[in-house]
């Protein structure tokens, strides 16, 4: 499995239960990438999507992706 916009990893650990090997992952931010190296060190990260090569990423049967969520309105915080 690839995850696109992984975040902390809440693909990868759904695929782990299911009995998926995760193998890479794309997430430009550096706090939840230490989060998921944490919790899968043997996963590859692979960097910001938009410099990704999909020739290049190593073959999986499953993508996915969780959406962008900076932009999400989350309790707290000010719509503007």
């Amino acid at each position: 499995m690839g995850s696109l916009f992984d975040g902390i990893g809440g693909f990868p650990l759904a695929a782990v239960r299911a009995g998926i090997k995760p193998l890479w992952a794309s997430e430009i931010e550096a706090f939840p990438i230490e989060v998921t190296k944490h919790h899968f060190p043997s996963m590859t990260h692979m960097g910001d999507i938009t410099m990704l090569d999909g020739a290049r990423l190593p073959p999986v049967d499953i993508i996915c992706g969780g959406s962008p969520c900076q932009d999400c309105p989350w309790p707290g915080r000010a719509l503007v």
